[in-house]
């Protein structure tokens, strides 16, 4: 089975720039997107064989998740049961025989931190949703989560160091995912490999040289990891601010 995550950065935008070119080559089993930026509505989407689901923002233009599978979800939710930030479309959840697939868009904690107490809730809800769902079945949580977790995962480390997706707190939210009996599955398998980045800088021509972030995740509880046959990151694929990333499992 094949999954997919990719930050779109407006779906309606990303279209213009091949996004259809990607679906067609990577045949997904599932993809999820974020930061869709619209109502579905608002889009003509013909995806032959697959569900779509979306779950859209409230404020109009902004954030928004969807998932479009050609594998039928036993059931989709959207949300992670917490009112204040549901309504920003940041989450949903499809429920597969062998395990939950949450589809997460992490607020950005802003310039200056300016919304990090309101990404500290976020990530604190999250991983109680996690440890819920988990009760029943393992999960993968997949897609943008605004933070680079070590050194390793962005080219300048120094610099950024305090700023958002690289401040201590959001760092060690993530530590305490991982110390969860959840596993990074890139870094599992690929625990030294330096410059391998999802998201660039549309500035000072980051992607040209590759001055990039490792902030788009596939995360898998660990009861997954037999299954677990490559983690990959599409860093070829331009559209977008970020690129798409890949995980392969086996078949149970």
């Amino acid at each position: 089975m094949r999954l997919f995550s990719w930050n779109v950065n407006g779906l309606r935008a990303c279209i213009g720039k091949g996004f259809l070119d990607f679906f067609r080559e990577a045949d997904p089993d599932v993809l999820c997107i974020q930061e869709t930026k619209l109502q579905p509505d608002q889009v003509e989407l013909d995806l032959p064989g697959y569900q779509l689901y979306w779950n859209s923002a409230e404020k109009k233009g902004y954030s928004g998740t969807a998932i479009f599978t050609r594998v039928p979800p036993l059931d989709v939710r959207c949300g992670i049961g917490s009112p204040e930030h549901d309504r920003e479309g940041r989450a949903q959840t499809a429920e597969f025989r062998d395990f939950f697939l949450v589809n997460c868009y992490t607020p950005n904690a802003q310039r200056e931190l300016a919304r990090l107490d309101y990404r500290l809730d976020w990530e604190d809800r999250l991983l109680g949703y996690l440890g819920q769902l988990e009760k029943s079945k393992p999960v993968i949580l997949c897609g943008d989560l605004n933070v680079a977790h070590q050194e390793i995962d962005l080219k300048n480390p120094g610099p950024n160091r305090g700023n958002a997706g690289f401040s201590d707190q959001e760092r060690e939210k993530m530590t305490r995912l991982l110390g969860s009996g959840f596993v990074d599955t890139f870094r599992h398998l690929y625990p030294d490999t330096e410059g391998a980045y999802t998201w660039w800088s549309y500035m000072y021509r980051a992607r040209e040289r590759n001055a990039g972030w490792r902030i788009d995740y596939f995360i898998i509880s660990e009861a997954l990891l037999p299954r677990l046959a490559d983690s990959r990151i599409w860093g070829q694929v331009t559209g977008s601010d970020h690129c798409p990333i890949e995980l392969e499992l086996t078949d149970d």
